[in-house]
């Protein structure tokens, strides 16, 4: 498996809204807007490769000049369970420190806040709900 940044609008970056949208749009009844594709232009965008099919992905959406934001996190539904998360999450976290971001933030669906807390991200305030999905903010200091 081969971690990389993404260059928006590139074929590595076609992929990864596919996959996105396979993983976590499709069966929620939704799609991307051009809008919102578009403005992931200034976004660190980050795929996780197997040869040349992607496999997982995820973004890192500046929030402020300290912190950052994960979002899209998404792996192919036959290779979860498999590393291909954590791998990305340590990929990420490098990236937003050497980037000299101190926070990583992010909605986490509920279904998924085991999976972080994993990795030291914690619970902030009350859930709510987002794409018809209940979500918590979570949070973690970058060392």
């Amino acid at each position: 498996m081969a971690l990389k940044q993404l260059y928006h609008g590139s074929k590595e970056y076609d992929q990864m809204v596919k996959l996105r949208y396979e993983i976590m749009r499709k069966p929620q009844g939704l799609t991307f807007s051009k809008e919102e594709l578009q403005n992931e232009k200034n976004d660190i965008l980050i795929g996780a490769f197997d040869e040349d099919e992607i496999i997982g992905c995820c973004i890192l959406t500046k929030m402020d000049n300290s912190c950052t934001r994960l979002r899209q996190m998404a792996v192919q539904k036959n290779k979860q369970g498999m590393g291909i998360g954590e791998s990305m999450m340590s990929f990420a976290e490098n990236i937003a420190r050497d980037k000299g971001y101190k926070t990583l933030t992010m909605h986490a669906r509920d279904t998924a806040i085991g999976f972080y807390e994993k990795y030291g991200y914690k619970i902030k305030g009350d859930a709510f709900t987002e794409v018809n999905i209940n979500h918590h903010v979570m949070e973690k200091k970058l060392i």
